[in-house]
C-alpha cells in the first residue's frame, strides 16, 4: 500500500477518516510533530469546530510554516471542513486568529434567518469554476452526488475572487446562500464537505485525491442552474437502542413507552427483545441509504470499566463499514471508573470520537444542566458537558435528546409553562397542554418545559435537539407535529424528529408541515415493515429532495 500523512491536532472523529483512506488502499502515517512533515508526500488536514481554537493549536504546535512549505513545493494537500477553512485568510468566528491566507477571502457565518444553524447534512459540490481544470470534474466530484455538511461558517461564492486566483470551484446552496463546497489548484485539493461521511461519493472523492486524479471526466454535467436552489436533502436517520440481554449479549432492541420486554404468560417480566446485532444492522441500514446512524446505549454497563465499553467496539467496528455519521447516546457524562478513577464528561466523549463517533448524544444530565441554568439567572458555568464537548469539538459534535410528555391543563393560566392550543384533546375535555422534560428514560418528570430545555442548551453549545415524545414513542401513529412546531419556533439550531414513525407516510407528513430538518425511525425499520430505502423512494415520489445510496464502484 502507499501512505499519506495524517495530522491530527483533535480533530474529533478521525478513525472514520483512517478507515476511509483504508478503504480506498492507502496506509496512513501520523504527523506527531512538525518536523515530521519533512517526509510526508501526500498530507490530509481534518478539522471539526472552532476555527480559532483548530489554527491556535497548529500554530502553538508549530506546523503552520511546515504546512506552507509542503504546500509551496508541489506536494499534494488536502483539508477538509476546518482544514479547509484553514486555506483562507480568516473567519468571522475568531477574527483575531488569520488563517493561512492561501484564498484571499475568509470564512461567514450563515445569515439567512429561515435556515437552522449549524448547516448539518447532504448537500451538492456543483461544478461552478473550474479554474485550469478545463471542462472536467476535479477530484472525483459528482454533480448528482450528495456529500455530508457540519459547519456554521462558509465561504461565500465569490467568482471574481476565485477565478482571478486560478481556483476551481464547486459550490452547494443553503437557502438564499451560495459557498465553497470545494475548492482546487495545482497540488491542492479541500472540502467543506466530510468525504469519509459522505458515503461512495466520498470515498470517490478520496480516492481520486490520493490516486493524483485531479481532473477527470465524469461525464455530462448537470445544468448549474437547476442546484442554485437550496440543496440540502431530506435526512432520514435510523435509530439502534443497544442494550444487553438477559444472556449478556448486546442486542438491538425497541419497546413500547420504552418498555423492552416482551410480555408472555410463563414470565411476567418477559424477555428482552432481540431485534438483531448492533454491527449488522448498522450496516443494513447504510446500505438501504440511512443518512445517519444513532446508537442509543440504554444498558449502563455499571461494573465496566470505560475503556472496555462494549459500545466503544461496536464503534469501532461500524466505521470500517458504514461511512455516514454515527451518533452515540448514552452514559455521556462525569463518571467514577470500578477502580475509583473519576472521567470528565469530556473524555468520556472523547473515547466515543476516537472509536468511531462523530456526535455525542446527551439527554437526563441535558434537562439537569437546564434547570442550573435557570436557576442562575440564565448564567453559563462552563462546566456542563454540553459546553465542555462543544468547546472542545464544536457545537456539532453534541446533540441533545429530549425526553417530554403532554400535561394537559384547563387554560394557559393553569401553569407557569408555555402552553400549546391542541387539535387533540385529552378525555377530560383539556385543550391546552404544555410539554414536560423528563429523564432517566422517561420514568422521571422535572418542572421543566421543552421550550425552556431547548433555549437553554442552544446556549450552552448544543448543536441538535433529537426530539422524542413520551406520547407517541411505539404508536407508530406520526409523529407529534405539535410538538415539533412550538420548540422550532424557539430555537436556531436544527431539529430531529424522533418517535411515532409508523409509515414513509409520517416522514413526507413530517416535512410537509413543519420545519423539521431530520427524522428518525427505529420500530418500522428493526421489524422490517418498511425499509430505509421505502421512505425515500416515497418522499422522492412526493418531490422531496433525498440522498439516494450509490453502491461501491
Amino acid at each position: 500500500m502507499s501512505t499519506v500523512h495524517l495530522l491530527d491536532y483533535v480533530a474529533g472523529n478521525v478513525r472514520s477518516l483512517v478507515n476511509a483512506i483504508n478503504k480506498v488502499g492507502y496506509d496512513v502515517e501520523w504527523v506527531r510533530t512538525p518536523e515530521d512533515l519533512k517526509n510526508a508526500e501526500k498530507l490530509i488536514l481534518p478539522g471539526v469546530g472552532h476555527f480559532g481554537h483548530c489554527l491556535s493549536r497548529l500554530s502553538e504546535g508549530g506546523y503552520l510554516d511546515p504546512i506552507k512549505q509542503h504546500i509551496d513545493c508541489g506536494k499534494p494537500f488536502m483539508g477538509i471542513c476546518v482544514g479547509l477553512q484553514a486555506l483562507f485568510e480568516g473567519s468571522e468566528e475568531d477574527p483575531d486568529v488569520p488563517g493561512l491566507g492561501l484564498v484571499q477571502m475568509k470564512m461567514q457565518k450563515f445569515n439567512d434567518s429561515t435556515k437552522s444553524v449549524p448547516h448539518i447534512g447532504w448537500n451538492s459540490a456543483m461544478k461552478t469554476t473550474l479554474g485550469s481544470s478545463g471542462d472536467k470534474s476535479f477530484c472525483g466530484l459528482n454533480p448528482g452526488s450528495k456529500y455530508y455538511y457540519v459547519h456554521s461558517y462558509a465561504a461565500l461564492y465569490k467568482p471574481a475572487v476565485l477565478e482571478k486566483d486560478g481556483w476551481s470551484v464547486a459550490t452547494a446552496t443553503y437557502g438564499e446562500e451560495e459557498f465553497i463546497g470545494a475548492i482546487a489548484r495545482g497540488n491542492i485539493f479541500a472540502t467543506q464537505f466530510h468525504p469519509e461521511k459522505s458515503g461512495q461519493a466520498g470515498l470517490r472523492t478520496i480516492r481520486a485525491f490520493l490516486d493524483g486524479n485531479y481532473a477527470q471526466s465524469l461525464g455530462p454535467d448537470i445544468s448549474i442552474s437547476l442546484e442554485k436552489k437550496d440543496g440540502l436533502t431530506r435526512r432520514i436517520i435510523a435509530c439502534l437502542d443497544v442494550r444487553t440481554n438477559d444472556s449478556g449479549d448486546l442486542v438491538v432492541t425497541k419497546g413500547d413507552q420504552y418498555d423492552v420486554r416482551e410480555k408472555d404468560d410463563t414470565n411476567s417480566e418477559g424477555r428482552v427483545r432481540n431485534l438483531g446485532k448492533p454491527v449488522d444492522m448498522a450496516k443494513k441500514y447504510y446500505e438501504q441509504g440511512a443518512d445517519e446512524v444513532t446508537f442509543l446505549n440504554i444498558t449502563s454497563f455499571r461494573n465496566c470499566p470505560l475503556v472496555d465499553t462494549p459500545m466503544l467496539e461496536i464503534l469501532r467496528r461500524v466505521s470500517e463499514t458504514v461511512f455516514v455519521p454515527l451518533t452515540i447516546g448514552g452514559g455521556i457524562k462525569q463518571t467514577v471508573d470500578p477502580d475509583g478513577t473519576s472521567i470528565s464528561a469530556l473524555d468520556v466523549a472523547t473515547m466515543y470520537f476516537k472509536s468511531g463517533a462523530d456526535k455525542v448524544s446527551i439527554g437526563s444530565d441535558a434537562v439537569i444542566a437546564a434547570e442550573q441554568y435557570y436557576k442562575a439567572g440564565e448564567k453559563l458555568s462552563g462546566k456542563t458537558a454540553i459546553e465542555t464537548i462543544s468547546r472542545a469539538y464544536g457545537n456539532q459534535a453534541v446533540v441533545v435528546s429530549v425526553d417530554p410528555k403532554r400535561v394537559y391543563v384547563n387554560s394557559p393560566e393553569d401553569t407557569k409553562h408555555y402552553t400549546i392550543k391542541t387539535q387533540y384533546p385529552n378525555t377530560e375535555g383539556q385543550s391546552y397542554c404544555w410539554y414536560q422534560c423528563t429523564i432517566k428514560g422517561g420514568r422521571e418528570a422535572r418542572d421543566l418545559d421543552v421550550r425552556q430545555l431547548a433555549k437553554a442548551v442552544e446556549a450552552m453549545g448544543a448543536g441538535e435537539l433529537l426530539l422524542n415524545c413520551i406520547d407517541k414513542d411505539g404508536s407508530n401513529s406520526g409523529f407529534d407535529l405539535e410538538l415539533l412546531h412550538d420548540v422550532k419556533a424557539a430555537i436556531k439550531i436544527p431539529v430531529i424528529a424522533s418517535s411515532g414513525a409508523g409509515s414513509p407516510g409520517h416522514f413526507a407528513e413530517v416535512f410537509e408541515h413543519t420545519t423539521t430538518d431530520a427524522a428518525l425511525g427505529a420500530g418500522m425499520f428493526h421489524r422490517g415493515e418498511y425499509t430505509i430505502s421505502d421512505v425515500k423512494d416515497y418522499l422522492s415520489n412526493k418531490g422531496f429532495l433525498v440522498r439516494k445510496f450509490e453502491a461501491d464502484t
